[in-house]
């Protein structure tokens, strides 16, 4: 008998613990707030989906359980602007306690290893969003001040080492966090609407190690996927810069053959201007292009009086063979 409840009782864990893990929970107390509910959005990519909401108690306390089948995203808070990022997995049971007036910026979670890592990302870019604001509220009071030729350039050397270390810290969250999807967080947080805290180009190193990696773990996460698509596009506009910037830096070139006909007389290609010239590279050995040249043929025949030249470059090593192909096809 002792054996079949003992049985019985695995098998309920067994069943309990299949069931958990398509769901996870979130526990949570909310102090001093006068909102009556919180909600919960699953991130689609770059769009918060409201899928629940919870009614907060007399004592603070509100609780959510959703279903989930893979690691992902949500959004937990009263409106667009005030709420927190978690990173919750299936058979996560979240604990959070919010004790500040806004909710990101003090609040604990436990029970999430992914939250945790996103709360560690958030903090650090809201101090240094913090100091940033005082120094351009130091900044602008300054400047109307005398001194200002020396205080003015201090105060942005200052700007930019916290621009630098913040930029530091994200890549270090990276390296130290390739397999976690709270790296595509490190990856496009931004320190004002315009300026991503990743900035240079070669950053761009980092988008493909956390794809490598991440891919691995998630292969069907439509964050990754998305991540991989971002990074083409990425590679595509670097690539189209790159190309401009060297098509600008290129030394202007002017296209002016000046060759030899069958009978030696030289004729240059800047001589037929005024006409609508057509110019063609040949070989004697492709018979597409012989082809091609009696179909030219017709074409000169019907608008050479209207001004059509065809200007034609001969690519064979046998000036023999070249010659020899003129006469026979009447060119």
């Amino acid at each position: 008998l002792m054996k079949r409840i003992l049985f019985f009782l695995a098998l309920v864990f067994i069943i309990s613990g299949c069931k958990d893990k398509g769901t996870f929970s979130v526990d949570g107390v909310i102090n001093g707030e006068t909102e009556k509910y919180v909600y919960i959005n699953r991130v689609d990519v770059d769009t918060p989906v409201l899928i629940d909401s919870s009614k907060i108690s007399k004592k603070g306390g509100f609780r959510f359980k959703v279903k989930a089948s893979e690691a992902d995203f949500y959004q937990l808070g009263f409106s667009s602007k005030d709420f927190i990022t978690i990173l919750a997995e299936p058979g996560e049971k979240i604990k959070i306690v919010f004790k500040g007036k806004n909710l990101f910026e003090n609040y604990s979670v436990s029970g999430s290893a992914g939250s945790e890592k996103i709360q560690i990302l958030d903090l650090a870019l809201t101090d240094t969003k913090r100091k940033l604001d005082s120094l351009i509220t130091a900044y602008k009071k300054a400047s109307g001040e005398t001194g200002f030729d020396v205080q003015g350039p201090a105060l942005e050397a200052e700007y930019g080492k916290l621009i630098k270390e913040q930029r530091k810290k994200n890549i270090e969250f990276i390296i130290n966090n390739i397999n976690s999807l709270a790296s595509i967080k490190a990856l496009y947080q931004r320190i004002d609407p315009e300026t991503y805290v990743l900035y240079e180009q070669h950053d761009l190193q980092y988008l493909k190690i956390v794809i490598d990696s991440l891919t691995h773990h998630y292969p069907n996460s439509k964050h990754v996927q998305a991540l991989v698509r971002d990074f083409e596009k990425e590679m595509n506009q670097m690539y189209a810069v790159r190309l401009e910037q060297i098509t600008k830096d290129m030394p202007q070139t002017k296209l002016d053959p000046d060759l030899k006909n069958i009978a030696g007389k030289r004729i240059a290609l800047s001589s037929l201007r005024g006409k609508y010239v057509l110019l063609t590279f040949w070989s004697v050995r492709s018979k597409d292009c012989i082809e091609e040249n009696l179909q030219l043929k017709e074409f000169y025949k019907q608008y050479n009086k209207k001004g059509f030249e065809i200007y034609q470059i001969n690519l064979d090593e046998s000036e023999t063979d070249w010659k020899s192909a003129v006469k026979f096809d009447e060119l």
